[in-house]
């Protein structure tokens, strides 16, 4: 008996399967069809190309064994026959062989199989084996516990193991993996990931594979891209819920009050893919359409969700069909290089609400990745919210906007410019000012240093038995604006500026003074309790609303009461450093609403 066999069934691998186990027997016909489309697959660094041509071989050695001729016939490809390979050309110089040669076609191909049927050609449909990806070898490194498991040859297997934040590198395997154990697993993944709906091949270079199989993805590098194979698989270790963050209900209200840009940014394994899944499921329980723009697509989102990748390998591409699919929020995970920022943007600005997942070793960083690839005078209109995580928790949270003013550290009114404010969302504190300095763009941290603490001492002495409510905010060491409630400012100032004037020559310092925005409303006086990193003070009653904190008669800040009627204060904010200055006085801590 003569066999032709095709493309299909020697990636597969079935064709020496079938001559080990006494199937076929007889001459075996490869064409030169099948060895040109192996040969380009494996020049265009596909991992199926040389799977095909390692087939090959073994099917030479097993027919020289049994007695077998192996025969490559037929005709070479031309330009033209690759260019109607879609068309079914070259699958035609195939059936041609089998035809010519009167042999029987074995095929893993179904429309293959009926067209050669059809032509009165003997065929055989091999089906494929079904690899389910539980199945497979490199889903059986996992435990519950695993966050990621690292293969290379000629070393034993790694896993890191444990919570995130705390994980930590483990031997799995004693023996070191040969070059065929890891093309074997290499095999099985490409086959399951082939097979299953919910996995993909993402990504396809010259040395890489990348696989999304259901959750886990998984990078396989081979020579010359790698020095040796390498399979690293990686998977979400924990599934979380916006709640299980902790975060503010203010927080949560500013994802659904309308649409915004967000940035999420932290370290790598810190978590921000998946706290960027909570959010996008929260924003769908909420009412708004959500969908992803991802490479490779291994967000753990809702059914409801539509994960995108880079069309025709280009995210621009993405960016215009989701245009026109107009979703509420779209999670750009992730945001790394010029043109990804550009994309972001483009979207934002056309009025999509945008979620991006970026790298950033520092809150501030994420910010400054975007200087010199956004124009600086939009970067609060493209993101208006920074989440830094860091070990699965959110660490910090600024707040971006744009004024005009005289940036901190000067003093003259005429140096006044356009400034990106970045607040901390929490205690509303300025802590960094964006701005253009000659030809520079300069991110200048807002610090109280010691000169500046001196110069708020000196004048609440003078005023803290002037006014009732006050708010002391340094400029520089030698300037400070003063913030006291409107009805109280005359008195402040004094007849034609007197007071103010007297109090600014006796400290030596220029003092601005503005209105303290106040809702006039109710008060009531609460107790603070002291809990590991955190002063919790009490608020039972008023969940969920905006309430002003005071020391005795000092302002201290606003926040927003939390569902369990508490106010969460870090010790080591200022905010917290407040608090403890005025529990050591002894003075009462009161809420206003």
């Amino acid at each position: 008996m003569k066999y032709v066999v095709d493309t299909s069934v020697i990636i597969d691998g079935r064709v020496s399967k079938m001559i080990e186990s006494g199937e076929i027997k007889g001459t075996i016909i490869i064409p030169e069809a099948v060895l040109a489309e192996l040969e380009a697959q494996a020049n265009f660094g596909r991992m199926t190309g040389f799977q095909g041509l390692e087939e090959v071989r073994r099917i030479r050695e097993l027919a020289e064994r049994a007695g077998f001729d192996v025969l490559f016939l037929g005709e070479r490809p031309s330009l033209e026959h690759v260019r109607l390979a879609r068309g079914g050309e070259i699958d035609n110089l195939i059936r041609k062989v089998a035809e010519e040669e009167r042999a029987v076609l074995i095929t893993g191909d179904r429309v293959q199989y009926t067209v050669a049927v059809s032509k009165g050609i003997e065929a055989i449909y091999v089906r494929k084996e079904t690899i389910r990806p539980e199945e497979t070898r490199i889903v059986k490194f996992f435990t519950e516990d695993t966050a990621s498991v690292h293969l290379r040859e000629g070393v034993p297997a790694y896993a890191k193991r444990g919570k995130i934040g705390q994980l930590e590198l483990v031997k799995i395997t004693e023996e070191p993996l040969s070059l065929e154990e890891l093309k074997e697993i290499a095999h099985e993944i490409l086959e399951a990931a082939s097979q299953d709906e919910e996995s993909s091949i993402e990504i396809e270079r010259k040395g890489v594979t990348v696989v999304q199989m259901r959750d886990l993805r998984i990078a396989i590098a081979e020579r010359p891209f790698a020095d040796r194979m390498e399979i690293t698989a990686v998977r979400p270790i924990a599934k979380a819920t916006l709640d299980d963050y902790g975060i503010s209900e203010e927080l949560k209200k500013r994802f659904i009050e309308r649409q915004r840009g967000i940035l999420i940014s932290g370290p790598p394994g810190a978590g921000k893919s998946t706290f960027a899944a909570s959010v996008a499921n929260y924003l769908m329980e909420n009412g708004y359409m959500v969908k992803t723009m991802e490479s490779p697509r291994d967000l753990m989102v809702r059914d409801e969700i539509t994960q995108y990748a880079p069309l025709e390998g280009d995210m621009g591409l993405t960016a215009d069909v989701l245009l026109l699919v107009r979703p509420d929020y779209t999670i750009y995970d992730e945001v790394r290089k010029t043109s990804d920022f550009q994309v972001f943007a483009d979207m934002r600005l056309a009025g999509v609400g945008m979620i991006g997942v970026t790298h950033a070793t520092r809150p501030i960083d994420a910010i400054q990745r975007m200087i010199g690839r956004v124009e600086l005078g939009v970067i609060p209109q493209v993101v208006d919210t920074v989440i830094f995580i860091d070990a699965g928790r959110v660490e910090k949270v600024y707040e971006l906007s744009f004024t005009v003013k005289v940036p901190y550290g000067m003093t003259e009114a005429d140096l006044a410019r356009p400034v990106i404010e970045v607040v901390d969302f929490e205690t509303k504190k300025l802590e960094y000012e964006i701005y253009t300095y000659g030809e520079q763009v300069v991110v200048m941290p807002v610090e109280e240093t010691s000169e500046n603490k001196l110069l708020v001492y000196a004048i609440e002495s003078k005023i803290k038995d002037l006014v009732s409510v006050y708010e002391i905010v340094p400029v520089s060491d030698r300037k400070a604006i003063v913030r006291v409630a409107e009805d109280e400012i005359p008195y402040l100032i004094g007849r034609k500026g007197k007071r103010i004037k007297l109090i600014e020559e006796e400290l030596g310092v220029s003092i601005e003074v503005e209105p303290l925005k106040v809702e006039k409303g109710s008060e009531v006086e609460t107790y603070v309790e002291e809990k590991g990193k955190h002063y919790v003070i009490h608020a039972e009653g008023l969940e969920g609303k905006k309430v002003d904190v005071y020391a005795g008669s000092k302002y201290l800040f606003t926040a927003e009461v939390g569902r369990k009627g508490v106010i969460r204060v870090r010790k080591d904010r200022d905010a917290g450093k407040e608090i403890k200055l005025a529990l050591a006085k002894g003075e009462r801590i009161r809420l206003r609403y």
